[in-house]
């Protein structure tokens, strides 16, 4: 790791406003299949969600919530991805943990992160608890060791790849709810 790196603080990183256009990309899933944004957008919409990790208790349990109600977006003609720093062995302890029967990609190298404008470093005493309390692991679990995190974030993406809507909050306890998801899918 670069020790002289400059990583953004938590109010530094905005998120893509909506109206841009999204640049491409692609991820792999747990099964080591290869995602591309621009194919899966060929149906529909497609509501991208960002999370910590599985270590974390509010983005399992929001998490749950979006699995309890997500065929709502699959009837409005829209899909769901996931995308998280964790390599494929802490995403698999992710779908466990809340039954998520929706794609769940590692952002390797946080690129998809970056490119939202969703990444940035935790201080060194949230490092601490999240490593210690909560058992996060971040420089194993993560691609490199800066222990670098999205904002739990939720982006709408129309067919043109342009932001519909989005939930951004530095507010890690504030998520999406499947109301507002559902509302802004029209």
């Amino acid at each position: 790791m670069n020790t002289n790196a400059i990583f953004k603080t938590v109010n530094q990183a905005k998120g893509i406003s909506v109206g841009l256009i999204v640049k491409d990309f692609s991820a792999k899933d747990i099964f080591d299949k290869t995602f591309k944004l621009s194919n899966s957008l060929k149906n529909g919409n497609l509501v991208v969600i960002f999370i910590r990790g599985q270590w974390c208790p509010f983005c399992n349990k929001h998490l749950k919530e979006l699995q309890e109600q997500f065929y709502q977006i699959y009837e409005k003609g829209a899909s769901v991805v996931v995308v998280t720093p964790e390599k494929s062995e802490f995403i698999k302890k992710t779908i466990k943990k809340t039954g998520a029967e929706f794609t769940i990609l590692y952002d390797e190298n946080y690129k998809i992160a970056e490119a939202f404008n969703v990444l940035f470093r935790p201080s060194k005493v949230m490092r601490f608890i999240y490593n210690t309390i909560l058992s996060a692991k971040l420089k194993e679990s993560h691609t490199d060791e800066s222990e670098q995190l999205p904002i739990p974030a939720t982006f709408i993406i129309s067919k043109e790849m342009k932001v519909k809507w989005r939930h951004f909050d530095p507010d890690y306890k504030k998520r999406s709810k499947m109301t507002d998801i559902i509302a802004n899918l029209n």
